[in-house]
């Protein structure tokens, strides 16, 4: 891969108060990362030079106008400095408006890169839901901002690890709740969905499986009857618009078979089902992919990590992986749309 043929990822620092500046400079200072993608920071120039101070990173710093002029290159970090923040006044590890606003300004700014077509994919740092929330802004996380800033009706989140891909049926709600979601309707629209997302990344007739709910998939009735009534029906009415949808497979059973070639992805009925699958195998690893937007988002998959921010200490694997699974899925994008 020549140097401009590596995606052009806009990579967000998150919480400036939280581990995500961190995670982002250890990120940068790997090699690995520049052979892939060619990676643009966006954040607050301050909040980077203290994150290279704590991980004792003797990077430098590239501030740049527009994502042409980044050198992308190892050694220096090409950063787009929104300046949301003035010098010391975060407090490091807390819980505040000024972190939730600056994070939310910097997913902005990535977001009207994206869509304007200067940068491939946005791999994004962790964000908190009550500094956001304390900062006044109008979405509960990355996804509902995402969606409302591209106007997109129906983000699919996508764990990706090594063969293995998740997505999920229902997310932050409790699981009395998600269970009584699971509705035939919500699953065919889920699969289809799902199918569609994939075809944009390049499986034409991807091998589709719907977890189980219930212990052993009911056990024809046994221990609940949500497979029956609900989950067959719709893998059914799935197949005959043309998706390639099997299942109920028990939950125990399917995520193996997914990782071992057997399936293409897993339909997760919610969200621990499919969490604790990709987590157990890899924590540090799982990456999460936003489908169903305009371009490629990636994100880490842990959150601010308020207890250790500062110290220097947080592992990068799982921005790295971020920010390498952006630019794979934005190369895959862009093929499926010659």
């Amino acid at each position: 891969m020549t140097a401009n043929d590596r995606p052009l990822v806009a990579v967000t620092t998150g919480d400036p108060a939280g581990v995500g500046p961190e995670v982002v400079v250890r990120a940068l200072a790997n090699p690995a990362v520049y052979t892939r993608v060619r990676p643009l920071v966006i954040g607050d120039r301050w909040v980077l030079e203290k994150a290279q101070k704590w991980c004792g990173l003797p990077q430098g710093i590239r501030c740049v106008q527009r994502p042409a002029e980044g050198g992308y290159e190892t050694g220096a970090i090409d950063l787009l400095d929104v300046g949301a923040t003035e010098v010391g006044t975060l407090r490091t590890g807390k819980v505040q408006a000024p972190a939730g606003k600056a994070a939310y300004e910097y997913l902005r700014r990535a977001i009207d890169m994206a869509l304007a077509g200067e940068v491939d994919a946005i791999a994004t740092g962790p964000l908190n839901k009550e500094a956001l929330r304390a900062a006044g802004v109008p979405y509960l996380d990355h996804t509902e901002a995402l969606a409302g800033l591209t106007g997109s009706l129906n983000p699919l989140t996508m764990f990706v690890l090594r063969n293995l891909r998740i997505f999920f049926l229902t997310r932050h709600v409790s699981l009395l709740d998600a269970c009584r979601q699971i509705t035939c309707s919500r699953v065919l629209d889920g699969l289809l969905l799902v199918d569609a997302a994939l075809k944009r990344f390049g499986w034409d007739n991807a091998r589709i499986a719907v977890a189980a709910l219930n212990p052993h998939r009911g056990e024809g009735g046994l221990f609940g009857s949500e497979e029956i009534t609900q989950i067959e029906p719709a893998v059914f009415g799935a197949r005959e618009k043309g998706v390639n949808a099997f299942g109920p497979i028990p939950a125990d059973s399917v995520f193996h078979m997914a990782l071992m070639g057997q399936f293409d992805a897993v339909l997760s009925l919610y969200h621990d089902q499919g969490h604790i699958a990709a987590k157990t195998l890899d924590f540090e690893r799982t990456v999460s992919i936003t489908a169903g937007l305009p371009f490629v988002r990636s994100s880490v998959d842990h959150g601010t990590a308020f207890d250790i921010a500062g110290r220097g200490i947080a592992s990068s694997v799982s921005m790295e992986e971020a920010i390498k699974a952006a630019g794979e899925y934005a190369l895959r994008l862009k093929r499926s749309l010659r």
